[in-house]
């Protein structure tokens, strides 16, 4: 998750190195993003308890699906931004027709076998935020709460298409699954693009308001108010993944307040992150299990 901040973030994205434009690659680079799309997957597969070939297509629709995107950008940016025609724009195209062409195939496999009602809902769900994660990009509004939050939840909704693949039908335990994903990849969004802020400030010596930080902190509030009603209702592990969450969010969000935990490398944090989204997806299994 901290890349997909890292690689929306504006100043920090531009140190990021550029590829040769001789040999423009169009794979996903957002391993947080990447991350965030693959594991709902991957639970989701777990608690189906049955494989169906057809889950094949499903991760290779989902990969080819983000692998799309950066194309797609260079080549809307290309029609709508800029006036002389970009080297890499050539290179885009190509890329796209390929990512297309998996995913097209990868549709077809699945238009073939699961229920047609979903598949649209579903198809036009991916489309309807391909659509608004192209624009926002285009037009340089990556860091917007709320496209952070519909990131989340788009990507994670993922799971719907693994259990639409198992099973034939979008199950009850399915849908869960993708609320609690959700809500953890929002809230870690969150907190990171607040460490990317109070590290800018730190080198500006700057004294402006964090917006992210607050926005991070209702987040684990809600994860802990989650959390907590799980508990009532005596779903324990569920109520141990949420917990988990929120509380290593809250402690992101205490040393975020030390100058020398702010100079942590990135590397560092995004390991760290990966550790406890991967630490609440088994809990998440256990629990709906």
């Amino acid at each position: 998750m901290s890349t997909t901040a890292l690689m929306s973030h504006p100043v920090e994205a531009q140190k990021q190195t550029r590829p040769s434009q001789t040999s423009v690659r169009f794979f996903p680079r957002e391993h947080g993003a990447t991350a965030m799309l693959f594991t709902p997957m991957v639970c989701a597969a777990i608690l189906a308890r049955q494989w169906h070939f057809n889950e094949l297509a499903a991760f290779t629709a989902a990969f080819a699906a983000m692998a799309t995107k950066d194309p797609l950008v260079i080549l809307a940016r290309q029609k709508l931004v800029w006036k002389q025609q970009h080297p890499e724009t050539t290179a885009a195209l190509r890329w796209f027709a390929g990512w297309m062409l998996l995913l097209v195939l990868s549709g077809v496999v699945l238009l073939l076998t699961w229920p047609l009602k979903q598949t649209l809902m579903l198809g036009a769900g991916v489309g309807a935020f391909a659509v608004l994660a192209v624009l926002v990009n285009v037009k340089n509004r990556q860091r917007s709460s709320l496209f952070q939050i519909a990131s989340a939840i788009a990507l994670t909704s993922s799971s719907l298409a693994i259990s639409l693949s198992a099973t034939g039908a979008i199950q009850k335990w399915c849908m869960w699954l993708w609320l609690f994903l959700a809500m953890q990849a929002a809230a870690g969004i969150l907190v990171v693009h607040a460490r990317l802020d109070a590290r800018i400030a730190l080198r500006k010596l700057s004294t402006t308001p964090n917006e992210f930080r607050w926005k991070a902190q209702v987040a684990v509030v809600v994860l802990g108010t989650a959390a907590a009603t799980a508990g009532v209702f005596r779903h324990s592990f569920v109520a141990l993944a949420l917990l988990s969450a929120a509380l290593g969010y809250a402690y992101d969000l205490y040393r975020q307040r030390e100058a020398i935990d702010l100079q942590r490398p990135l590397t560092s944090v995004g390991l760290r992150a990966l550790a406890l989204s991967s630490l609440v997806s088994i809990l998440l299994i256990i629990g709906l299990w």
